[in-house]
């Protein structure tokens, strides 16, 4: 009985109390029993830290370099010399450097704090507005040295993103455990893998399949622009949009940009699909002429005089057949491309992603360089940098003119003919 009674005193005890037991050497909770434990996993590498520190002390200084740029922007405006069009993307180039400044400033904070989920989301916002921010400074100044850092800033936030992006990291800890496991659990673990949807949108929104997606659909859009070209007009023309491999980025960029605003359409409607595809399809149509046209004074495509156009650059046939691709794009072509890229290994995927992806930038960097030192010739400057003398050697403008068949350059179209 003395026993038993000993036992039911024991049992009552609070746990962690000074006469409780405990196991020799066991150590009491920071954090107390009831405290949960961190959901986001383990910390952070220390590298991540340092980025962290680097993003915070970076976004700080931008913020200082951004008051002399808001008050050259206000001076401009006084002055009264640029257009409109240039005023325009001044303005918003003020901006998007006041947004990437506090967001770089949010990313360090948040990357000093292991907070990863929030880090994902603003190293992917930051990803974007750099791009934008490429873009801008590429219409008012052409190319400059301070693309470099642009580019070597999008490429450590697109590695960054990777790296934090949730799905990711549970497939490379399910990856883990799937070469720990033998045949027989490892089968089971994949059939269990494929029948697990996302629980939001119908597909994972991360890099590796944003960058398929935009691959292959770069090359299945030059394959649909000839053989519609050749229907029509009775004619090969090189539909390419790089100056290397088989690829119609507009295409490309169209398709992933589809992808991301109907990923959570995918069940709703058919003319609901519809009419988001044609509106945001025809939108793209007319902000990538755009800009094609200010930063080169290029012009691809001009619907002046069709039905219902938008100063040329988009019309309703158009906009109508963007939204008859988004619907056949997100009910049928999606879901057998992802079919296909799920066919690349998993021992293998992030390694050929990122060669690809390199070669896909590279691609992309000498593609706007030679347009660049295209618009210069045509603007009659005379090559005289190295990288200069390289695409007036290789890649001259009879070259480009062949190379770009749809494209017609008017340098005094460009925006930089202002400044």
């Amino acid at each position: 009985m003395t026993e038993n009674n000993s036992e039911q005193d024991a049992a009552r005890q609070p746990e962690g109390a000074s006469g409780g037991a405990r196991p020799e050497g066991e150590q009491p909770s920071s954090q107390g029993t009831g405290a949960p434990r961190d959901p986001e996993g383990a910390r952070l590498p220390l590298v991540l830290r340092i980025m962290g520190v680097l993003s915070l002390l970076g976004g700080l200084a931008a913020l200082g370099d951004a008051v002399p740029v808001v008050i050259s922007f206000v001076q401009t405006i006084g002055a009264g010399t640029y257009k409109v069009s240039s005023l325009v993307i001044f303005g918003v180039l003020v901006a998007l450097l006041m947004a990437s400044a506090v967001l770089f400033v949010f990313l360090g904070v948040r990357l000093l704090r292991n907070k990863r989920a929030h880090a994902a989301v603003a190293a992917n916002t930051l990803a974007a507005i750099t791009v934008t921010q490429i873009i801008a400074t590429m219409m008012l100044y052409g190319l400059s040295p301070h693309h470099i850092g642009y580019l070597v800033q999008l490429v450590i936030l697109i590695a960054l993103t990777s790296y934090l992006d949730p799905s990711l990291v549970e497939e490379r800890k399910l990856q883990r455990k799937l070469k720990k496991m033998d045949k027989d659990q490892a089968a089971e673990e994949k059939r269990l893998a494929k029948e697990r949807k996302p629980k939001k949108g119908f597909i994972a929104l991360n890099f590796f399949n944003l960058f398929w997606i935009f691959v292959v659909c770069c090359v299945l859009g030059l394959i649909i622009e000839v053989i519609f070209h050749f229907i029509v007009f009775h004619e090969y023309q090189d539909r390419a949009g790089m100056l290397f491999g088989p690829f119609s980025p507009i295409y490309g960029f169209g398709a992933t940009l589809m992808t991301i605003a109907l990923n959570r359409f995918y069940d709703k409607p058919v003319w609901v699909i519809f009419l988001v595809s044609a509106v945001i399809g025809g939108a793209f149509e007319f902000f990538t002429s755009w800009i094609m046209e200010f930063a080169f004074g290029i012009r691809a495509w001009d619907y002046s005089g069709s039905f219902l156009s938008i100063d040329g650059r988009t019309n309703f046939v158009f906009m109508v057949a963007w939204g008859v691709l988004g619907l056949a794009w997100i009910k049928l072509l999606l879901p057998q491309l992802l079919k296909l890229i799920n066919l690349i290994p998993w021992k293998w995927r992030y390694s050929v992603t990122a060669v690809c992806t390199v070669l896909m930038l590279v691609n992309g960097v000498m593609t706007i360089q030679s347009l660049d030192c295209w618009y210069q010739r045509m603007a009659g400057q005379t090559p005289s940098t190295p990288i200069e003398q390289f695409y007036a050697k290789h890649f001259d403008s009879e070259y480009m003119q062949n190379r770009f068949q749809t494209m017609e350059m008017n340098p005094a179209d460009s925006a930089r003919a202002d400044v």
